[in-house]
């Protein structure tokens, strides 16, 4: 029947909210899967990393790239990408996203080099850059009500994590029946149906005040990461004091500099930094990064950990951190129960605290750990992304005007994703300095040939592919040495991640509100007070 009823308020009284139309639910559905297909990209390559070794010979350092392409670009993009959708239409925007991530998918998947393959990744960020903040900020006008969008966000956050945890599942349940580019491949149809689905059900919806598009702005964002992201991932191979290394990143430091003050005086900002005066903003979107930099850097090295070090095939390791994304699915929607019970303040520290616990637990793995031992990390992990995650983007959504939605939910998506990306280079680029100083300090007395040494110290994947081809004991001392490298440098990476969980849980206490949001009437800001 109808979609819409009039409420009984008088002559002339205006439609009824869209948060109460019947299909508000099958929109939200809609959108959360296209959320988890264009999430799932984050982590979905872990699993798939020792195959790319094998058949496109990539180093730990081309590895970095291939992961931190999409986030980089992902990132760069989305405050740009959210002004956009409030201009052009939330709904057009997020249709467009579907279809450039389908096509930098199929690119992706027949890519057949690592040179191709990190530029078809970069064209994917655009498509995810597109979709993600139009998701939330559609969200936030369709579910006016205080309670039920409280609820939609939380399910829409669970699903961001959600997304993150499946990743390596999904990638080793395709790898195991398919080659490595179905990984990409599969996201076409989905990406296909989520545009059928998208028109008849999705309103569209826009700012009443859009600002004009960034480009500036977006561009310095670019630069600027892509410049610190550079150095970290390059400083393994390059060296940590090399010029270059050194340039790119005070250069990266300098554009990001260049970029808040051109944010402070443009007359449209992508990102208006008056936001970050609001401590439920600038509590709730920090401690967003640091969950990411976490879950991120920790997913990048477990899966090559369990099939490396511990000799699962693809589609074993995906399954056996299966147990993160579980926990994620039981935690997420308590997230907004907590949240009646207790504070934001408490309940992203809490989540924050069950990272910190997860890493510092899973930073003590040695050669001979089992599985066992490493999975009441793994459950930290994900216990407090489900935690932190749904409270931390309500606190962020609820801080802003609803003129803002579109760049507050890419706001938040930029600091989700900007965290991931961190946390790849630095907990990456440890595990590889690491890996490579111990490794040449092993080998230094046995004048291997610089093509062979490359292959050994480039990753751990191709150690063990020279200690194949060797064989006996020599083989054999190899293979043991630099899975005892990798686990050496993965604790140090680790440690590092769970100081920065640490850093954000004492952030959550002392900036996040303390107080519980006051009950609001649909259409007003449930943090909105709360400085």
């Amino acid at each position: 029947m109808t979609t819409h009823v009039r409420g009984h308020r008088g002559a002339g009284a205006p439609l009824p909210e869209p948060g109460r139309d019947p299909r508000r639910w099958l929109t939200l559905a809609v959108l959360c899967v296209a959320l988890l297909m264009v999430n799932l990209d984050n982590t979905v390559l872990n699993v798939v990393l020792p195959t790319l070794v094998r058949d496109l010979q990539a180093s730990t350092t081309e590895l970095q790239w291939i992961v931190d392409a999409y986030v980089l670009v992902f990132a760069g993009l989305l405050l740009v990408a959210g002004s956009i959708a409030d201009r052009a239409g939330r709904k057009k925007v997020f249709c467009a996203g579907l279809l450039a991530f389908a096509a930098g998918s199929a690119w992706a998947a027949f890519s057949g080099s690592t040179g191709m393959l990190i530029a078809a990744r970069a064209s994917m960020g655009i498509g995810g850059a597109l979709m993600m903040p139009a998701t939330l900020s559609l969200i936030t006008s369709i579910f006016t009500d205080a309670a039920e969008r409280q609820r939609a966000i939380g399910l829409w956050a669970g699903t961001s994590g959600l997304g993150v945890a499946l990743g390596p599942i999904v990638g080793g349940a395709l790898l195991a029946r398919f080659w490595w580019g179905s990984v990409f491949l599969i996201n076409v149809p989905i990406a296909v149906g989520g545009i059928a689905f998208a028109i008849p059900l999705i309103p569209e919806s826009r700012s009443q005040t859009p600002r004009r598009p960034d480009l500036a702005g977006a561009a310095l964002s670019i630069a600027g990461l892509g410049l610190v992201l550079w150095s970290l991932i390059e400083a393994p191979v390059r060296g940590w004091t090399s010029g270059r290394v050194l340039a790119a990143g005070a250069g990266g430091l300098a554009v990001l500099a260049l970029f808040a003050v051109w944010e402070s005086r443009t007359a449209s900002p992508m990102l208006n930094l008056g936001f970050f005066r609001n401590r439920a903003f600038t509590g709730a979107i920090t401690s967003m990064g640091m969950v990411t930099f976490g879950l991120f850097g920790s997913l990048f090295l477990l899966t090559q950990y369990l099939q490396f070090s511990l000799g699962y095939s693809a589609l074993a390791a995906g399954t056996r951190v299966l147990p993160a994304a579980g926990t994620i699915a039981v935690i997420a929607p308590l997230s907004a129960r907590a949240l009646r019970v207790t504070t934001v303040r408490y309940t992203v520290a809490a989540g924050l605290a069950c990272i910190a616990a997860g890493l510092w637990a899973l930073s003590g793995v040695t050669v001979a750990s089992t599985y066992a031992s490493i999975l009441p990390g793994i459950m930290l992990l994900g216990a407090g992304a489900g935690l932190a995650m749904p409270a931390a983007t309500e606190s962020v959504m609820g801080s802003l005007p609803g003129t803002d939605t579109g760049v507050g939910a890419a706001a938040n998506g930029t600091f989700l994703q900007t965290g991931g990306a961190l946390g790849v280079a630095v907990i990456g680029s440890l595990l590889s300095t690491r890996y490579t100083g111990n490794m040449t300090a092993a080998l230094a007395p046995f004048h291997v040939p610089s093509k062979v040494m490359q292959d050994i110290t480039g990753s751990l994947g191709g150690a063990l592919e020279v200690a194949a081809r060797l064989g006996g004991r020599f083989g054999t001392l190899l293979a043991g040495a630099a899975r005892s490298a990798f686990v050496s440098g993965m604790d140090l990476g680790l440690l590092t991640g769970a100081c920065v969980a640490i850093g954000g849980c004492v952030i959550a206490l002392l900036v996040l509100p303390g107080r519980r949001p006051r009950v609001v009437r649909p259409g007003r800001r449930p943090f909105s007070r709360l400085r």
